[in-house]
């Protein structure tokens, strides 16, 4: 698979594909039954589901294959990605808390 971003460069479809695919494993696992936790019917969760599914999967297409620079790639030091895991830390335990909310809210 030969992903061209804007430019017409060749981007690595890798990192794309593994988060369409997390993001369908979140969503389509966990949506319906929070949805429903909330009020809405399986139907009516499993179509919000899909939607966010489907704006993510535009908005992942976008960032990782459209504005992609892989000529940028090797320019990004040790501590700056180091200080992006830093902040992911408290962004992936808001979302352990956030996943648990409906389930403690039962």
């Amino acid at each position: 698979m030969r992903l061209r971003n804007r430019h017409g460069s060749h981007v690595d479809p890798v990192p794309f594909v593994v988060v369409v695919g997390l993001t369908f494993m979140v969503l389509l696992s966990f949506g319906p039954l929070y949805g429903q936790a909330l009020g809405l019917s399986l139907e009516a969760a499993i179509a919000v589901s899909v939607a966010l599914f489907a704006v993510a999967t535009v908005a992942a297409y976008h960032r990782q294959i459209w504005t992609a620079r892989p000529e940028l790639r090797g320019h990004v030091s040790a501590a700056v990605r180091a200080e992006r895991l830093f902040y992911l830390i408290p962004i992936l335990a808001a979302l352990i808390v956030a996943l648990a909310v409906p389930l403690v809210a039962r």
